[in-house]
């Protein structure tokens, strides 16, 4: 008996190297990718769910694709490789704005209104304060990626509108870093091999909670006012594709998620909700203005 489409999507979702190029010329495929702000193996396994719970839904063929990191996920998107990703505020701005018609449809119920947390080693001496922390002065510090909303933009924004100061020469020069990711971040600031640096304050909690990073050594010492960031972002591509209304049915499935456990996978317990594009105008001006778009 031959396999129904729905049994074929789900079969792709499941093994995503089990549906080789014969269902890839007999029916199309929704790509997904998101930027690489945790690693692999916790990307993978989130984002493997979330791929079951679409193709369920939608009752198409659906396919994670990840990124080397987020220059590369911008990238896919505006090339057509993939038709929906989940970006940052800076990453989805700059998808965007590199593909005419694209759009963001949905958020988490945090994202609207979400921080990044600044951290020191127990041993940097920098303590907690309600203002930015002028002790942070001179410290050896690691933002997450270049292209990070929560661990580089919104971050450098704070540091200069307080100190009057670029990073560089806010901190301790050469001694000024970009780790990649959040968790990094994080775990080199618990070592000892920064004595600061900056995070998506989601994943600093999440980290403590599984017992991977000790709040003792690696502390909070500063909390930004809110901001917009993380988005799921649609490709035009999506209604040529798989017709009319399409990305409507996508929103409509992201928002629609209730399962407990995806949501946690997901790390957003609260829910998903809707999202436009004139939410992230503020983030876009913001970029112009450090030069981070152009």
């Amino acid at each position: 008996m031959m396999p129904t489409r729905f049994a074929l999507a789900l079969c792709c979702a499941l093994l995503p190297g089990a549906c080789g190029g014969d269902a890839e010329a007999g029916a199309a495929i929704l790509r997904f990718s998101a930027i690489p702000d945790q690693n692999s193996t916790e990307l993978e396994e989130k984002y493997g769910r979330l791929a079951r719970h679409l193709a369920e839904t939608l009752a198409v063929e659906v396919r994670y694709v990840p990124s080397s990191d987020y220059a590369a996920s911008v990238a896919a998107f505006a090339n057509g490789d993939v038709q929906l990703a989940w970006f940052g505020g800076l990453t989805g701005v700059r998808a965007r704005a590199a593909v005419e018609g694209a759009r963001a449809i949905a958020q988490g119920a945090v994202d609207p209104r979400f921080r990044s947390y600044f951290i020191a080693n127990a041993a940097a001496g920098v303590s907690a304060s309600e203002s930015f922390p002028a002790e942070l002065a001179g410290k050896t510090f690691t933002f997450g990626s270049e292209s990070s909303t929560s661990g580089r933009l919104m971050p450098e924004y704070w540091i200069r509108r307080h100190t009057g100061l670029a990073p560089r020469d806010f901190f301790a020069g050469e001694e000024m870093s970009f780790s990649g990711d959040h968790a990094k971040t994080a775990l080199l600031v618990q070592d000892g091999t920064f004595e600061a640096g900056v995070l998506n304050y989601k994943v600093y909690e999440a980290m403590v909670a599984g017992g991977r990073i000790d709040p003792a050594r690696c502390q909070i010492v500063w909390e930004t006012p809110p901001y917009p960031d993380y988005n799921w972002t649609a490709h035009p591509d999506l209604e040529r594709t798989f017709g009319a209304g399409f990305i409507e049915r996508v929103r409509a499935a992201l928002v629609g998620i209730n399962d407990p456990a995806l949501l946690a996978a997901l790390q957003r317990e609260e829910g998903l909700i809707g999202a436009s594009n004139e939410e992230f105008a503020p983030l876009a001006a913001l970029a112009r203005e450090l030069d981070l778009l152009r």
